[in-house]
């Protein structure tokens, strides 16, 4: 479990550095907001990762085992190219800094594909759902390190001393991974790059309602995240300060997100899979629709306080739902691939949704963009009755 938080932890400081940060450090330097929403596309490795996760289920590095070494060599590689991206200038050269945010996004995928895969072959099925949520967890602690962290530093350093500082930050993920202990399986591995490439798709894809689920993943979240791909802009837009963004919406925030994903991981039990993603998705909802009432009243303190606990307590039980589930439909003989593949749609709405967001605020006003989130909602949930109908017949998530 501490093992599970740590590495959560590790890949969720990265993300942040390429989307929150970054758009802080690019508005500082008066890049024009449309701009600063295309930048969402360096995240496209978040999308791509199943291209190259068969690699990593077939082949195994000669130390460390079949896990640990690609995830050593993914984690230092990482540490270097965040440095690389505090030495670039958004304001002379952004097409440098979405090279290097490209490269750092390339190296944190890579990371996510081991760590998910770690997770998955190290928890027996019973211990499924507890380490889920304490992934999440420590995912969380990463972002609010490097958001929170960041954009409080950023009142006083410049920001490559604040890349420099996140690049030491990735250090505990590193010495975890040499200290712990390599998963063991009971399942024949891949013996051929074929086998890791088609094998896990032929696997999926014969299941009932593949399709269906897959679009689920595309779709259940896709509003949440087109909000939160213009949320810094926003709050600096409507006159927060740096320092507040930071302690209000990372620091305070946080608090409500770990309640929500610990809550989310208890309820699971008592509910089941099926029930927990309507009701959490419905509460996702409805706390981004919130972010328009924000942006009538503008910048009060406890309005936004208010606002960021139920946007957090829900995005955290309903990202928990959402890993949870993930993990419990992949086979462990392909683990790396497929979980790769569900990621990664996962990861869509992040880096493609996400690009149009700046000129769909810049255009609709801040009142009316968030709404529109709010409503992109609705194909996620109606797509449940597919495969996960409110009265439908489960077991408790393992």
């Amino acid at each position: 479990m501490l093992v599970a938080f740590v590495m959560g932890f590790a890949c969720g400081l990265p993300l942040l550095l390429t989307i929150t940060v970054l758009q802080a450090w690019m508005h500082d330097e008066g890049v024009d907001l449309a701009v600063i929403g295309m930048m969402a596309l360096v995240g496209l490795p978040y999308t791509l990762k199943f291209l190259w996760a068969p690699f990593l289920d077939r082949f195994t590095l000669p130390f460390l085992g079949r896990r640990r070494g690609w995830l050593l060599v993914a984690q230092v590689a990482l540490i270097f190219s965040i440095i690389g991206l505090g030495f670039t200038d958004p304001g002379e050269k952004p097409w440098m800094v979405a090279v290097a945010a490209f490269i750092v996004t390339f190296f944190s995928a890579s990371q996510d594909i081991v760590v998910d895969a770690y997770r998955r072959e190290d928890f027996d099925d019973e211990e499924l759902g507890l380490g889920s949520s304490l992934y999440v967890n420590g995912y969380r602690v990463g972002m609010l390190l490097a958001s929170g962290g960041g954009l409080i530093l950023a009142d006083l350093l410049p920001f490559p001393f604040i890349y420099l500082i996140m690049a030491a930050c990735m250090l505990p993920g590193v010495l975890t991974t040499l200290l712990a202990p390599e998963p063991e399986i009971y399942v024949e591995t891949p013996r051929t790059l074929k086998e890791a490439v088609f094998d896990p798709l032929v696997d999926y894809f014969g299941r009932q309602e593949a399709f269906w689920i897959l679009a689920f993943i595309l779709f259940y979240k896709i509003g949440d995240t087109m909000a939160s791909a213009m949320t810094i802009p926003f709050y600096m837009d409507i006159g927060f300060t740096k320092s507040q963004i930071g302690a209000v919406v990372k620091l305070f925030g946080f608090w409500a997100t770990i309640a929500g994903s610990l809550i989310g991981g208890v309820l699971m039990l008592r509910l089941k899979i099926n029930r927990s993603l309507w009701i959490f998705g419905f509460l996702q909802a409805v706390s981004t629709a919130c972010f328009a009432i924000l942006a009538r009243i503008g910048s009060s303190v406890s309005v936004l306080s208010g606002v960021i606990a139920f946007e957090n307590l829900s995005s955290g039980m309903g990202t928990a739902a959402f890993v949870a589930f993930m993990a419990s439909i992949t086979n462990k003989k392909f683990t790396a691939t497929q979980y790769a593949l569900l990621s990664s749609l996962m990861g869509v709405p992040r880096v493609l949704a996400s690009a149009p967001t700046g000129f769909l605020a810049k255009y609709m006003g801040w009142e009316v963009f968030f709404i529109t989130c709010a409503l992109m909602a609705i194909p996620g949930l109606l797509l449940l009755l597919k495969f996960a109908p409110w009265h439908s017949k489960e077991t408790a998530v393992a």
